[in-house]
């Protein structure tokens, strides 16, 4: 990211005055697929792409002037006005001041730009390091830095709830907020433990392919699976007065199958994924510290699966991607992110990468008429100020 455009772009379309300059990174997740709001594991890591703003007080009390260097789109608005602004974009900076006003943060009115060159639409969380970028900007100017990071993750997960309609989990502010270069990062969800996992897998590569298929969270398919994972919950419960059972972390095989035929089909099938999922994020981890990374390959695509025929996520494009990596002897592939588009993410033997790429290019181009577009992945540090 390039620092000085970014200072060039907040002076021109300010007050001539420079600011202090913050950046996040998107994230990756090598496995734990919609377990975070399910109070199970996740292993994300922070890369070297995200969002980049230059931020200054205005000497206003509440006016907020913000500019999308990418969109060359800008936006004025009132932190107390209660419907906040109507672009997308601009509620994230709505949202982000208002929940670090409830951290204790004096926020007043402020100028700021920012910009991107984490891929938009490609699963790798734009939004969370928007929040992240943001709140880490808003705790240096206006909070004396006194808000702890997980408040910070906290209060980016909120802004996604209370004001973009994605009831989220963690991982992605997580990640953003306490990525470290050269880690991945394995989170439980439920008690927000964390343990960084050195990540140097020697003779081979991680690699993105971005499907280019677009996908927005907001609205019903995301939020119908998580209704979906919690009317698992609620029926096993009901099963079990005796116990405490608050996401479906908190559920065994043997209860989930008990309420098979009270849940539907469908639920159940979610749930199913959910506890598979569970069950190979600390499969990998073992792996992992093994140096075994064929079982890790193997963990990603039965992943892959459960995100496609289970979770029901997948897409035709992504399913091809996957293909294609099976066919050339990739490691491990699957879908990552939210799904419904978005990217795979392949472990790929160093010596077979070169031929992988050049097939998955031509195939995918023959089939949609775009090639897939290519990320290789450097783990990357978390939220922090530039300058």
């Amino acid at each position: 990211m390039d620092i000085e455009f970014v200072r060039s772009r907040f002076v021109k379309h300010f007050d001539g005055n420079e600011g202090n300059i913050y950046a996040s990174p998107g994230r990756i997740n090598l496995i734990g697929e919609h377990t975070d709001y399910n109070g199970g594991f996740v292993f994300p890591g922070a890369v070297d792409k995200g969002i980049m703003a230059e931020m200054r007080p205005n000497g206003t009390e509440s006016t907020v002037r913000a500019y999308s260097i990418d969109l060359k789109d800008r936006v004025d608005f009132d932190l107390n006005d209660p419907n906040g602004p109507k672009a997308s974009w601009a509620r994230y900076i709505y949202g982000i001041s208002l929940e670090m006003k409830k951290l204790g943060v004096p926020v007043k009115g402020y100028n700021i730009a920012f910009a991107g060159d984490v891929p938009l639409g490609a699963g790798m969380s734009s939004s969370a390091a928007m929040e992240s970028c943001f709140a880490c900007g808003l705790n240096d100017l206006f909070g004396d830095n006194k808000v702890s990071k997980w408040d910070m993750v906290l209060a980016g997960q909120a802004t996604e709830h209370n004001y973009c309609g994605v009831n989220c989990g963690i991982m992605d502010q997580f990640a953003s907020v306490f990525g470290k270069a050269g880690c991945l990062m394995r989170l439980d969800c439920r008690s927000r433990e964390f343990e960084y996992f050195p990540f140097n897998p020697v003779g081979y590569k991680l690699v993105l392919l971005d499907s280019v298929v677009k996908h927005e969270l907001a609205g019903s398919p995301y939020n119908d699976r998580r209704n979906s994972c919690e009317n698992v919950v609620k029926h096993i419960a009901a099963k079990h007065p005796e116990g405490k059972f608050e996401t479906l972390r908190d559920c065994t095989w043997e209860q989930l199958e008990e309420v098979k035929d009270e849940v539907g089909a469908e639920d159940y099938s979610r749930a199913k994924f959910v506890l598979g999922e569970k069950d190979r994020v600390l499969a990998v981890c073992d792996a992992l510290n093994a140096g075994d990374y064929e079982t890790v390959g193997q963990k990603m695509y039965e992943t892959h699966y459960g995100l496609s025929k289970e979770y029901e996520v997948s897409c035709e494009e992504l399913d091809y991607l996957n293909d294609i990596a099976k066919e050339n002897g990739v490691t491990g592939s699957r879908i990552m992110g939210g799904g419904f588009g978005g990217c795979t993410i392949n472990l790929v033997k160093e010596e077979l990468y070169d031929k992988f790429i050049t097939d998955a290019k031509a195939k995918f181009a023959a089939k949609y008429g775009h090639e897939p577009k290519v990320y290789d992945v450097v783990i990357g540090d978390g939220s922090r100020k530039i300058c």
